[in-house]
């Protein structure tokens, strides 16, 4: 099934962690690879320090089941700073996943439902329930 999700990584000190998953590997599920966006994007000077902390990807099908556990797995040298938000074609907004005692954890949040039993997503559908 041809869709799009979009997920974001945002993590300090995590350049080691995530540079694998900027390289095409043939043993992961999931076949996209995270783009680095380093810290020239958001001061426009165009040269970038080496360090980042976002990585972006667009999956343009199911095939990332695997991302959300996996990443959890990994060895982030700063755990506390882990957010993964992910969008997918039907949801109104991004969700919000953070490391809690290891395990990436969705964070609920305010005016926003998820609903799990649909198979369109990976992580079900999250809908805001403030819209008119």
């Amino acid at each position: 099934m041809s869709r799009y999700t979009e997920v974001i990584v945002l993590a300090r000190d995590a350049e080691e962690v995530m540079e694998p998953l900027t390289r095409p590997d043939p043993e992961r599920d999931w076949h996209q690879c995270f783009t680095r966006v380093d810290d020239s994007v958001f001061d426009g000077s165009g040269s970038g320090s080496p360090r980042c902390y976002t990585w972006v990807v667009q999956f343009l099908r199911h095939n990332w089941r695997g991302l959300l556990p996996y990443l959890g797995s990994l060895a982030w040298p700063d755990p506390y700073s882990v957010q993964v938000l992910v969008r997918d074609e039907e949801d109104d907004c991004f969700g919000l996943w953070m490391l809690y005692d290891g395990e990436l954890t969705e964070i609920p949040l305010p005016r926003t439902t998820r609903d799990v039993t649909t198979d369109l997503s990976v992580t079900g559908v999250l809908s805001r329930t403030d819209r008119r």
